[in-house]
């Protein structure tokens, strides 16, 4: 490995990474390319092709690979760029806007993390401004915070606090056990709430950096406070270690999800937090349906089911949903999903609407629409699932990248009931969000539509969307 490193050459350190006797046994390059958000053949050219170059691609590969950020060879740019805040960039600018980004600290299980962060991000987050002393602060509050950014929790979206509680949160993560009070834990469950609103307007690349962040800031300091604090501080890092396993099932790095949701799973049972301990069991049969594991998917759900977890009953209405799509993957009868769907309508009609646990508060009654739409889909039903599809998504409801999500799942329904030209149509537009909002997610689900429009390729219309999700992609 240190030969590798030593050799400037990214792909002699994933070579070397995944062959290296540590592990057992050698790791294929079809399973490390996935870490890496590579097909196997792009991982093969890297791996016997010149030195990749793209320092965004690098930043990024050294996280996946958890490479400590002081045997790395490239460093930050000495430059910095102003990216307009409304701009839009072309696919071939992309790479000069991860170059013109930074590395923010993040420590996971121990290890130190350099988390990459472009120029885009850091002007639509509002980062850019607590390091940029260009925006009119006073010297002195520019040097506190950016000993506050020193301080370990990657500028966790702090802007428009005030110096004060700048101050105060720095102080608590100086002193963990003498400052962290309550008010710095609601501090930091407001960021996590902040960094969920971001998320479909952003996109997840977007938003992670900041939630590693935030997530570091709740590992750290959980070690040297008071055993009520530690709890609470484990409590909303379940939370926020569950949102993140969502963050990294968008951009279709299974593994690093599965990492925290099981973080999430570990901090609950300590916080003794039941009902996260359900909710958790949930998104993990949610992750097992990305994979297209029928069978985990149902018995994750029934786990997530038991009254033990004592769920909220918009969780338990979205886990009697999970499970009817689970028998509808498994070709149980029609039957059996509809009255599963039913009762899972009626619990969430009887949600009380002042429900004091904020799990499951994004399940509302359209979401129920669109997920009853996918489990329709499954069921061999489209033409029902493209009219549920339909009556949402005109509504306007949804984020941009929710929207572009599903109608890749709307045109997947289209497709399969011989509608070819609306399908691809459909599907044009889902894949310019994909790109723009950059959901691994979303390019699956059209990769699935654009394996079914095959029979039709001919047609213009079919045509004309696999250009743009070959561009996409």
């Amino acid at each position: 490995m240190c030969e590798a490193l030593e050799s400037w050459h990214m792909g002699k350190v994933v070579y070397a990474y995944r062959t290296h006797p540590y592990h057992g046994r050698a790791w294929s390059q079809e399973v490390v390319a996935d870490w890496l958000g590579l097909t196997q053949a792009q991982l093969s050219r890297i791996e016997s092709g010149k030195p990749p170059q793209d320092l965004g691609k690098l930043m990024q590969w050294a996280h996946s690979l958890g490479i400590p950020s002081d045997l790395l060879w490239f460093k930050l740019p000495s430059t910095k760029r102003h990216i307009p805040r409304h701009a839009t960039a072309e696919p071939e600018q992309q790479t000069d806007d991860a170059q013109g980004g930074l590395l923010l600290p993040v420590v996971i299980n121990g290890h130190s993390l350099m988390v990459p962060v472009d120029a885009r991000t850091l002007e639509e987050s509002g980062l850019g401004s607590l390091i940029d002393q260009s925006d009119g602060s006073t010297e002195h509050e520019a040097m506190k915070r950016r000993i506050f950014i020193k301080g370990g929790i990657a500028a966790a979206a702090l802007p428009g606090i005030g110096l004060e509680e700048v101050e105060h949160v720095a102080s608590a993560l100086n002193n963990a056990r003498r400052y962290m009070d309550g008010s710095v834990v609601s501090y930091l469950r407001r960021q996590i709430e902040s960094c969920k609103a971001d998320d479909g307007r952003l996109g997840s690349k977007k938003t992670l950096p900041v939630m590693l962040g935030l997530l570091q800031a709740i590992e750290e300091h959980a070690r040297d406070v008071r055993p009520a604090v530690r709890r609470e501080l484990l409590s909303i890092g379940a939370d926020g270690a569950e949102f993140a396993g969502w963050l990294y099932r968008d951009v279709h790095q299974p593994l690093n999800a599965g990492f925290w949701y099981d973080r999430a799973m570990e901090w609950a049972q300590e916080a003794d937090h039941a009902a996260m301990q359900g909710y958790v069991l949930l998104k993990k049969s949610q992750m097992a349906y990305d994979e297209r594991d029928a069978l985990r998917m149902l018995t994750l759900a029934e786990a997530a089911s038991n009254a033990r977890w004592q769920l909220p009953a918009r969780v338990r209405a979205e886990v009697t949903q999970q499970e009817a799509l689970g028998h509808a993957m498994l070709g149980d009868p029609l039957d059996m999903v509809r009255g599963q769907l039913d009762t899972a309508a009626e619990l969430l009609t009887n949600a009380p609407e002042d429900e004091p646990d904020a799990l499951g508060a994004y399940f509302t009654g359209h979401t129920r629409l669109l997920r009853d739409a996918v489990t329709y889909t499954e069921a061999g039903k489209p033409s029902l699932a493209v009219d549920l599809f339909s009556d949402v998504l005109s509504t306007n409801v949804l984020s941009h990248r929710d929207t572009g999500f599903f109608n890749a799942r709307r045109a997947a329904a289209l497709a399969l009931s011989g509608e070819p030209d609306e399908a691809a149509n459909i599907a044009k537009q889902s894949a310019a969000v994909a790109y723009e909002m950059r959901s691994e997610r979303t390019v699956r689900v059209l990769g699935e539509v654009s394996q079914s429009l095959d029979r039709w390729r001919g047609r213009p219309a079919v045509r004309a969307f696999r250009e743009v999700l070959g561009a996409a992609t």
